[in-house]
């Protein structure tokens, strides 16, 4: 069950407890969450209601003007190194004249050494003679370690596979691995 909260009477001059009540109207439900807002408000922000609020103002804004010249500060910054230089690649890019300092080199290009239909041939022939030798070594390897695998009943949960190697047959293994796949 919900525990019923317990409620306290305090006195007000009339005058006093009306405003209280229109200002409540407007920032709260109840008048104790009103209340309750209020007081958190000033313990939060550390002022006391006796206290001219002038000199925290003062501060408040001295802080907002430093943020906002550093973000000023910033925009000039990305103005002056990005947009700009960005802005004057582009105009150059579009304007007519070429750009001053392009060379006019002019590039020679050898003709290809010319090959025939055989020796072609013979070049793919051999590279998958080799990628043929690879994979049957890869499938022996995969055999091989397939007859190492056992498998392991458990008694609190589903089986699984044990591979009885060592690390270094591991390493090995992996190394082997390495070769095949970066030839």
């Amino acid at each position: 069950m919900k525990k019923k909260d317990t409620f306290s009477t305090i006195r007000f001059k009339i005058k006093i407890a009306n405003r209280f009540r229109k200002f409540s109207m407007k920032i709260a439900k109840t008048h104790s969450e009103a209340l309750k807002s209020i007081l958190d408000f000033f313990e939060v922000n550390g002022i006391s209601p006796n206290e001219k609020i002038g000199a925290n103002m003062n501060t408040l804004e001295n802080r907002l003007k430093k943020r906002i010249n550093a973000l000023i500060a910033i925009v000039k910054d990305i103005e002056k190194n990005e947009i700009k230089p960005t802005n004057a690649m582009i105009q150059a890019l579009f304007q007519e004249n070429p750009m001053d300092n392009v060379s006019d080199e002019v590039y020679k290009f050898e003709a290809p050494e010319l090959i025939t239909e055989n020796e072609e041939l013979n070049y793919y022939r051999d590279g998958y003679y080799k990628n043929q030798e690879n994979y049957n070594k890869l499938q022996q390897e995969i055999v091989l370690i397939i007859e190492k695998a056992r498998y392991v009943k458990s008694n609190f949960s589903t089986g699984y596979l044990r591979l009885d190697i060592s690390k270094e047959e591991l390493e090995q293994l992996k190394q082997k691995l390495k070769r095949c796949t970066s030839l």
